[in-house]
């Protein structure tokens, strides 16, 4: 079966011309919506089109951007559609992993898309890094000012005061009271 994915980014948009070149295409199934691509989670068409596609099947799109947002999203896609055997046949960009000249752009799309979100990790990780060494704190900021971590720490040795009382004396649980005490 030939399913026909359409997409346009504003409501004052048409998919009528691309509705029209997926029915020449011999597509007899069609999710169309009128939402912007660069939200993921606003695609439902594409998620229920991605969800009723079945081993055997094409999903047809007009171009690549109608489908993906991006190389990295085009990535996502296409495992999702490599897993459950679908092909794909995207128009303008004469694309079709139904050839085996389509599979191989097709594939080299996907290690871009690898490669691109293997890069953005490697930089932030870099920019993580950097950050830690001019003194940047990640995470939450602390519940105790140093006086009153000093002040627990004693306290806590001492062991005049229950543990769990300790800890709803600062606000804190008693993971965090240990964490804290070791630390």
């Amino acid at each position: 079966m030939q399913v026909g994915y359409a997409r346009v980014s504003t409501q004052g948009q048409s998919l009528d011309n691309q509705t029209e070149r997926l029915k020449e295409r011999g597509c007899t199934k069609f999710f169309t919506e009128k939402y912007s691509g660069r939200s993921a989670d606003g695609r439902k068409q594409l998620k229920a089109a991605l969800d009723f596609v079945r081993e055997g099947d094409s999903l047809v799109v007009t171009k690549l951007d109608r489908l993906a947002r991006s190389a990295t999203d085009l990535g996502n896609i296409a495992k999702q559609l490599e897993a459950k055997g679908v092909d794909l046949v995207v128009l303008d960009q004469q694309i079709d992993t139904t050839t085996p000249a389509g599979k191989l752009m097709f594939t080299m799309i996907g290690a871009f898309a690898e490669f691109e979100r293997d890069l953005i990790t490697e930089r932030c990780k870099e920019g993580i890094q950097k950050a830690k060494e001019r003194g940047v704190k990640f995470g939450r900021p602390s519940k105790l000012t140093a006086e009153q971590l000093h002040t627990m720490k004693l306290e806590f040795e001492a062991g005049e005061v229950g543990k769990t009382e300790l800890a709803r004396r600062y606000g804190i649980s008693r993971g965090s009271l240990y964490r804290l005490v070791a630390g």
